[in-house]
């Protein structure tokens, strides 16, 4: 299906499930297509995060280094607070 940005503002909803259903939508912008809604490969709920969580938490250990020891947060802002009082 072919549709102009303005038709497809109007009718989002029904685009989507369109393309939810396998059908490309194309939308135009002054007759040239722009963009193209298409069927979601994979849910967001199926990807598998905890590859990235690992490196994460692997980034964060390597860079906290010495600093890690220090005080911690909560205690830095009781003493900002503090001195200004």
């Amino acid at each position: 299906m072919v549709t102009s940005l303005r038709e497809g503002k109007a009718n989002l909803s029904r685009l989507v499930e369109m393309a939810s259903r396998g059908e490309d939508v194309l939308i135009t912008v002054r007759g040239k297509v722009k963009a193209r809604l298409t069927k979601a490969q994979m849910a967001v709920s199926q990807i598998d995060n905890r590859p990235w969580a690992d490196g994460l938490r692997e980034f964060h250990k390597s860079i906290a280094g010495p600093a890690a020891s220090g005080p911690a947060i909560e205690q830095i802002l009781a003493e900002d607070r503090a001195d200004r009082v």
